[in-house]
């Protein structure tokens, strides 16, 4: 749930947009598990797969646990306007978190209650400025509070996930501000990532950091009357900076392609009888990954094509849009371990939408 509340004034010569509001979150899970460490072992010239079911009633208890967690957020923004070419940007948000987990008995938990309630009080900064009616410069800074859902081998919850970011870029409007341009420099750091246990592999601690450093290319405009261009582009260098596991301190981060690109072209035709008529097509490229932090093996490069059919008349608007339209098969992520296996991206998908604005 999240409610916003905007208001624009003016205190002298200083314009203010102002930005209230707050919003709530609330997550459950449930985890209950039985595990057999007893090796199976398989004759792969004479296979009898149903030996290798275990009989479940007869499986010790692994534990599990039921976690409950709520979290409100309090946020004030505003953007003032000092000089016509000078904009200054501050926010504060108060987060508060409550965490209960109930867990059951097993071979590392022992059965009980545990609570985390937490608050934080996260800043947001930024400033642009106008060096031309076509070019300006920005920069931003920001710190961010996330909940880990979840907890220890010991039943302990999982500490929430903390994170600090900064970005400075290049902002131009061309062509009498119908191509807009954006080219940034990134760096953020994640503290209290979640990552594998390495007493008990089957769970997790919160005591990784990553960082992601890189450049950011987008452009957005309009070439002709009707036709519409959407691209960017993403080169990211990121890596583990602490882990539960020193070995991966140094290695790039898993699932985090060092270059990804994306180009999505819409033409609605603008007069006669088709006005309203209109398609798009898009490509969509991911490239090679790292599929654990351990950087153990690799996900490949891949690329997808989408198209898209739509009509619009007055307020109403009919759209069909196709999903990978090659119907490529490609490995979309990975679990972070070469054990758990990694997922398949979605084949060819038809997707259907009425939409009506009031």
């Amino acid at each position: 749930m999240q409610t916003n509340l905007v208001g624009e004034f003016a205190t002298g010569n200083v314009e203010h947009k102002l930005l209230a509001g707050f919003d709530y979150t609330r997550q459950m899970s449930q985890v209950f598990s039985k595990v057999d460490f007893t090796p199976s072992f398989l004759d792969i010239f004479n296979p009898v797969y149903a030996e290798l079911k275990p009989d479940e009633s007869t499986l010790p208890d692994f534990g599990g646990d039921e976690v409950k967690a709520s979290n409100w957020g309090f946020f004030l923004q505003d953007q003032v306007s000092l000089f016509k070419n000078l904009k200054l940007l501050a926010g504060l948000r108060y987060d508060t978190l409550s965490q209960k987990t109930v867990n059951r008995p097993g071979s590392s938990i022992e059965a009980g209650t545990t609570e985390l309630d937490e608050t934080a009080l996260t800043p947001r900064l930024g400033l642009l400025y106008q060096l031309t009616d076509n070019l300006s410069l920005y920069g931003s800074y920001s710190r961010s509070f996330t909940p880990n859902i979840g907890s220890t081998a010991t039943g302990r919850p999982l500490d929430p996930q903390k994170g600090k970011g900064y970005e400075f870029g290049i902002k131009t409007e061309l062509f009498d501000r119908k191509l807009l341009t954006t080219i940034a420099y990134f760096d953020i750091t994640k503290q209290n990532v979640v990552g594998t246990d390495p007493d008990f592999p089957l769970f997790s601690i919160a005591t990784g950091e990553q960082q992601s450093r890189g450049i950011e290319l987008d452009v957005a405009g309009e070439l002709a009357p009707g036709w519409q261009v959407i691209g960017s582009y993403a080169h990211t260098n990121a890596k583990v900076t602490e882990d539960s596991d020193p070995a991966n301190v140094g290695k790039k981060l898993f699932g985090t392609p060092d270059n990804a690109a994306s180009l999505w072209s819409t033409y609605e035709i603008q007069q006669d009888n088709f006005k309203g008529l209109g398609f798009g097509l898009g490509l969509n490229y991911v490239g090679d990954r790292q599929g654990d932090n351990a950087n153990t093996y690799r996900l490949g490069s891949y690329v997808t094509a989408d198209a898209a059919l739509f009509y619009k008349r007055d307020r109403w608007r009919l759209g069909l849009n196709l999903k990978n339209i090659g119907n490529v098969k490609y490995i979309e992520s990975s679990f972070g371990d070469n054990a758990s296996g990694s997922n398949f991206g979605p084949p060819f998908t038809v997707i259907g939408s009425l939409s009506v604005q009031f």
